[in-house]
C-alpha cells in the first residue's frame, strides 16, 4: 500500500503539481499530505544525480513534457512492533527520560500565574480568569464601565482538579476535541459552585484547559459544552518548557529522483515495475 500511494504521489508532482517546472538536483519540492510518514522530493540532473544504496527500491515516472526521471523510495526503518518509528508516539520514549531527569510538573510551571487575571471579550459578554481563582461573565456598560450583569462560572477547585489529574494515566495525552486542532495536549484545572444555573438549577463549573502556545499568556476561547458547563482555554508560553505538551512534528522522508537521457525508452503503463 505505501509503495501504490508513493506511486500516486510522484505521478501527481510531476505532472501537476510541477507541470510547468522540473526543479534540477538539490531543489526540493514538498508534497504534503495528513498521512505518516510524509514525504518530499527532490529531483536531480544528469550531471549531478543521487546515488542511491544498491538495494534501493526504483521507478521510471514520465512528466508530461516527456521527460523521465527514475525515483528512489526512501527506507523507512521498522520498530520491533513494524510500525515505522516515525509513527511511534515519543511521549512514551520522553516519560522514561523523565524517571532520569526529574522535569517541573505542569502546576509548577504556571506558578508564574498566580495573582494573575485574563479578560477575553465576546460580543456582549466579557471573560475573566483570575488563576487559581474564579472566573466571571459579565457586561459592561461602555459610558459608565459598570458592571450590569455578572455570573460566576466557577471559583478553583484544588480537590476536585487533584482528583481529576490524578485519574489521568498521562496529563499530557488528554485531548481537546473541541479545538480547531483536536490533537493538541492541555493540563487541566477545575471550577466548580459557580452562579446557580436557571436552566439547570446546578451550579455553573468550567474547566480551564492550558496550552502550549506563544508568545503570551491570554484566553484564546471559551465554548460551553453543555448546559451551563464551560471549557476555557488559555495559551501558557511557560508550558511549553514542559516536552510532554510540545508539537510532535513529523518527519520527513525524501524521495530522490534522476533525470534520464532523453533516448530513454519508457516502459509501457502497464509494463511499470519497481526495480531493486
Amino acid at each position: 500500500m505505501r509503495f501504490l500511494w508513493l506511486i500516486v504521489v510522484l505521478y501527481t508532482v510531476c505532472n501537476h503539481v510541477l507541470a510547468d517546472q522540473i526543479f534540477p538536483g538539490h531543489v526540493g519540492a514538498t508534497f504534503r499530505s495528513s498521512r505518516e510518514p510524509k514525504y518530499q522530493i527532490e529531483f536531480h540532473s544528469e550531471d549531478s544525480p543521487f546515488l542511491p544504496d544498491d538495494d534501493q527500491e526504483s521507478i521510471v515516472i514520465p512528466n508530461k513534457n516527456g521527460e523521465n526521471y527514475l525515483c528512489f523510495l526512501p527506507k523507512v526503518e521498522k520498530a520491533k512492533s513494524e510500525k515505522p518509528i516515525t509513527q511511534l508516539n515519543i511521549s512514551s520514549m520522553i516519560v522514561e527520560t523523565e524517571e532520569r531527569v526529574k522535569l517541573k510538573t505542569p502546576d509548577e510551571l504556571l506558578e508564574v500565574l498566580k495573582g494573575s487575571c485574563f479578560v477575553r471579550q465576546e460580543g456582549w459578554w466579557s471573560y475573566e480568569l483570575c488563576y487559581q481563582n474564579k472566573i466571571r461573565q459579565f457586561h459592561v456598560e461602555d459610558e459608565k464601565e459598570k458592571v450590569v450583569q455578572e455570573f460566576i462560572l466557577g471559583v478553583y477547585d484544588e480537590e476536585a482538579t487533584a482528583a481529576f489529574n490524578q485519574n489521568l494515566s498521562d496529563i499530557s495525552t488528554l485531548k481537546d476535541h473541541h479545538s480547531k486542532d483536536a490533537s493538541q495536549r492541555y493540563h487541566a484545572h477545575q471550577y466548580t459552585n459557580g452562579t446557580i444555573c436557571d436552566l439547570t438549577n446546578e451550579p455553573r463549573e468550567t474547566e480551564v484547559r492550558f496550552v502550549c502556545s506563544e508568545p503570551r499568556a491570554m484566553i484564546s476561547s471559551i465554548i460551553e459544552l453543555s448546559t451551563c458547563k464551560y471549557a476555557l482555554t488559555v495559551q501558557s508560553p511557560m508550558l511549553c518548557k514542559h516536552p510532554l505538551f510540545q508539537e510532535e512534528r513529523p518527519v520527513w522522508h525524501t524521495i530522490n529522483c534522476n533525470l534520464l537521457p532523453k533516448d530513454y525508452k519508457q516502459a509501457k503503463p502497464d509494463e511499470v515495475e519497481t526495480r531493486r
